[in-house]
């Protein structure tokens, strides 16, 4: 790659203006809110809240109710943005199950009616293997009809088939390492398997925009947790400075290991982690790297390898290599690759392989053929769908930008975040795109910092160059009608 992640990302600081009119915003829904709570401690606005009978007045709390005010007073205006139930395959468009509320969003009624060819700019369908017709869809039928859809049992004891042998084995080659072993559950094969690397006496150096399933399956460890800032080398490197000098606290024995949790790209942010910057300096200091490819693994690269082959690097230079299939390879679950002493570690002491049922053989099938398809192996060309998604990137980026949205993340990132900022903006461009018959992912706080409220759309190499323009100009319009 000719130029840096770091020149090709991009965060604009949110304007001041803009800045001091999202507190506001902010500070008038907090004073209605403290209104209303008023208001149903008294009983004259009903109350839909979880709350203990009156017999336990007198017993301590199950509720939190202070810790819930966002969620009752602010979240609650806009619910119906999210959880939208669909009817179709989650393909580049979809059907959407229309529904109202009559109590302000507290509950939900279908109305029977559907709306048809939403534009999907929410699912992580990047390269659009989420279809139930093609050979990914006629492969996981005659798998079904084979195996059956579940297995009934761990890996470990009569769960073990020759397909999950496969798809292993393709997992490795496709990865170019020693040996993998896939999981029934993305987010458990995170959460339950960094306890297995790492636990008292060790140090664990997560980047602060890392994913919650890193995240928790840090805290399950038991290790030392210190939080870079995101995707700030001079940052990390403190931080390892200050392990190796100092050591652990109180005794400064040496840390008996130092672990670097990144995601290859930042799912709400859009960038892309600096992997070359992050691999000299875990092998200047000796740490061990815990790669997370979720959302690049499959999207980025010429082969479709990830951030690894995206920068050309050796994937023997990563230690612990991890992603899902939920989301270029349209199934379920996730892996984890590297050295083959590493794997058969795993598969003993990790308890998402030692308890967890195997997994589902049509999902599994569904991931190999779609592998192949992406390394070529199909009567497909090599990079064929890889190469699909990058230009439609690039493309909605340039889009985006030409209209002059603030656009966050790295030009090369299929997540692309569109900053609105004020709270208002957040309910009301969600609406207003489905009224538009597009799809998409609205976010704000606590999920981002307070005054980056935004959309995020996700790019597939299924979207066509209409499709693309139809969101942008709608999103152009929508935005144009709102600052009016």
């Amino acid at each position: 790659i000719s130029s840096s992640p770091e020149q090709l990302c991009q965060f604009e600081e949110t304007p001041l203006f803009v800045a001091v009119l999202t507190y506001v915003g902010y500070g008038i829904l907090t004073i209605f809110g403290y209104l209303r709570d008023f208001l149903r401690n008294w009983g004259i606005e009903k109350c839909h809240l979880a709350r203990e009978r009156d017999e336990q007045k007198d017993f301590v709390p199950l509720y939190q109710d202070f810790e819930n005010f966002y969620t009752r007073n602010l979240y609650m205006r806009i619910r119906d943005n999210w959880n939208r139930p669909i009817c179709s395959v989650p393909g580049a468009k979809m059907d959407l199950v229309e529904r109202t509320s009559k109590d302000y969003n507290w509950t939900f009624e279908h109305t029977g009616k559907v709306v048809k060819d939403v534009i999907n700019m929410g699912s992580y369908n990047y390269l659009g293997f989420a279809e139930n017709t093609g050979r990914c869809a006629d492969s996981a039928t005659g798998s079904t009809h084979k195996y059956g859809v579940g297995v009934g049992s761990t890996r470990s004891e009569m769960g073990n088939l020759d397909i999950h042998e496969e798809l292993e084995q393709l997992v490795a080659r496709f990865l170019g390492v020693e040996s993998s072993m896939a999981f029934g559950m993305g987010f458990a094969t995170n959460s339950m398997n960094i306890p297995a690397l790492a636990g008292k006496g060790c140090l664990i150096l997560s980047d602060e925009l890392n994913h919650a399933s890193l995240v928790l399956g840090a805290r399950l460890s038991g290790a030392t947790i210190r939080v870079f800032k995101h995707n700030n080398m001079v940052s990390l490197e403190k931080l390892l400075r200050d392990a190796i000098v100092h050591g652990q606290p109180r005794t400064h024995r040496p840390w008996k290991k130092i672990l670097i949790l990144v995601e290859g790209i930042y799912s709400m942010e859009g960038s892309i982690v600096r992997l070359p910057e992050v691999i000299a300096l875990k092998k200047h200091y000796k740490a061990y790297l815990y790669l997370d490819e979720a959302h690049s693994i499959g999207a980025l690269g010429p082969r479709g390898g990830g951030v690894v082959d995206y920068f050309g690097l050796d994937p023997k230079d990563v230690d612990i290599m991890m992603g899902t299939f939920t989301k270029s390879f349209g199934a379920a679950g996730g892996y984890i690759g590297g050295k083959r002493e590493l794997i058969d570690y795993l598969r003993s002491h990790s308890h998402s392989s030692i308890y967890a049922t195997a997994m589902s053989p049509p999902v599994s099938q569904q991931i190999i053929t779609s592998m192949k398809i992406i390394m070529g192996e199909d009567d497909t060309t090599l990079g064929e769908f890889t190469q699909q998604l990058s230009e439609n990137t690039v493309y909605f980026r340039r889009k985006l930008r030409e209209m002059g949205f603030i656009i966050y993340g790295n030009d090369d990132s299929p997540v692309v975040p569109m900053m609105l900022y004020m709270p208002a903006k957040i309910g009301a461009f969600g609406r207003e795109m489905v009224k538009r018959n597009i799809g998409t992912v609205v976010v704000g706080f606590p999920a981002t910092p307070i005054i980056e409220s935004r959309a995020r759309f996700c790019v597939s190499a299924a979207h066509t160059r209409d499709m693309l323009d139809t969101v942008s100009h709608r999103s152009e319009t929508h935005t144009c009608t709102r600052h009016a």
